[in-house]
């Protein structure tokens, strides 16, 4: 074959085989965008590639975040690629099914009835959700002390063990963050502790559904009616934000005698993350306020250039619209029976994985999936005895490609090592089966081998 008719054979080969062609033969960029074009199937292999490096996301029970969608899901997330959420004006269907959302999460938390739409919106997750909650019970909070001729300077919100967006929302939004710490034995705040963290200057106490350390819930009603309590001795009214950021897609459906929403009348507003227990996939997130007046009219800006006049209260501005409909769809696909279904698969295997957990031998269960998330918290019974500590079982675990969270509790029992295991939509009992399975192995090898290095917190990282 000729020289020519041989380059021209190499070329060919280059032009269909990803691996033969120019990108595949260099190092990808990293510093400096590339001079010319390159063909969309061979950049799509690269980085399909790289991405194998990646956890599975299936084996990741550190997660609290949808893992598995179905196929309906992936088709409206494609078609909905284009269509901003902000812009109301343009896709007026899809504010529609965001105003939907919005009254079925209402319903579902015993909101008050009424003739007119309930008050809420999507948000890119229950982070942000949060943080709107919280600067409605500021503004509330400053209108009434400035009403009443007080200063409105020093706003403090009180709380247990809470994941960090509310440590963020302080820090940003100027508030003094009373985290009242675990006591011996507890998984999040208990009612009794508020007395000594409850001023007049107190914006509100967010109560945990979930709480993200231990997966228990909060005794919200008792929390309540501490309030009560309080504002009977001392004329404060606190008003009550639930953090339900996991259980508010859990306890209506498993626990619906768990009173916690807004059937107390002093829960003023509830975020939750739709990309949760709410198995829609990441990026949605979703907050709701017991009644229109709750939400301050100075939060809510008008936009008038996008097409028409339309009022806005989210803190970021663009963001894709197809989330909010993969949450319309799965309230359509599953309906109340449906997420129960789901829900209660998730429970019963958390339970099963409890009981493997406490048969292993060095573990004593702190939560053992009954009551509340679909989960496992655990601690080693004696962690100076053991032989090994939860870090050296995380990297165990991590060689066949589990990722199971090792972290300290929070506040005053900073001594305490726990891990835990999220059980989500599309975690298997057979999954489940499998972990157990490598537990064993792993705890066996670390008892009968020495005792490595002194682990610390870095060497496995908490995941929320």
């Amino acid at each position: 074959m000729a020289l020519h008719e041989t380059r021209g054979v190499r070329a060919r080969d280059a032009a269909t085989d990803v691996f033969a062609s120019a990108l595949s033969g260099q190092v990808l960029p990293k510093h400096r965008m590339p001079d010319d074009h390159s063909p969309s199937e061979v950049v799509r292999e690269l980085l399909h590639n790289e991405l194998l490096l990646d956890g599975n996301a299936a084996q990741n029970l550190a997660t609290f975040c949808t893992t598995w969608s179905d196929d309906g899901v992936r088709r409206l997330m494609a078609e909905c690629l284009d269509k901003n959420m902000i812009d109301k004006d343009e896709y007026p269907q899809t504010a529609e099914i965001e105003a939907r959302c919005v009254n079925i999460l209402a319903d579902l938390w015993n909101a008050p009835t009424s003739t007119t739409a309930a008050t809420g919106c999507s948000t890119t997750g229950s982070s942000e959700a949060a943080m709107l909650g919280g600067l409605a019970l500021k503004w509330r909070w400053r209108e009434r002390r400035r009403a009443a001729g007080l200063p409105a300077d020093r706003p403090n919100l009180v709380c247990g063990p809470v994941q960090v967006c509310w440590e963020k929302f302080a820090r940003y939004f100027d508030v003094e963050l009373r985290q009242v710490p675990l006591e011996s034995g507890a998984t999040g705040l208990r009612p009794h502790q508020l007395a000594a963290y409850v001023d007049e200057n107190t914006i509100g106490v967010v109560a945990i559904l979930g709480v993200t350390y231990t997966c228990d819930y909060e005794p919200v009603a008792e929390i309540a009616a501490a309030l009560d309590r309080i504002q009977a001795e001392q004329g404060w009214d606190v008003p009550v934000h639930v953090d339900a950021a996991s259980g508010g897609f859990v306890a209506p459906f498993l626990h619906p005698d768990v009173v916690w929403d807004f059937r107390l009348p002093r829960v003023a507003s509830v975020n939750t993350s739709g990309h949760k227990y709410g198995l829609a996939p990441l990026g949605v997130g979703w907050i709701v306020w017991r009644t229109a007046d709750l939400l301050p009219a100075d939060l809510v800006f008008d936009v008038d250039y996008l097409g028409g006049d339309m009022p806005t209260f989210a803190l970021n501005f663009s963001r894709p619209g197809g989330q909010v409909i993969a949450q319309y769809y799965l309230f359509l696909r599953l309906g109340r029976g449906g997420y129960r279904r789901v829900q209660r698969a998730c429970a019963d295997t958390a339970r099963h994985l409890a009981g493997e957990v406490a048969a292993m031998g060095p573990f004593t269960l702190l939560y053992d999936g009954e009551g509340a998330l679909p989960a496992v918290c655990y601690t080693l019974t004696d962690p100076a005895a053991a032989g090994f500590s939860l870090y050296d079982l995380s990297d165990r675990l991590r060689m066949r490609g589990w990722q199971v969270p090792s972290y300290p509790l929070p506040a005053d029992r900073g001594d305490t090592v726990v891990q835990r295991v999220l059980i989500r939509h599309g975690v298997t009992r057979d999954q489940i089966a499998l972990l157990a399975e490598d537990m064993r192995r792993a705890v066996a090898h670390l008892e009968a081998a020495p005792r490595p290095a002194p682990a610390t917190e870095a060497r496995s990282g908490f995941h929320h």
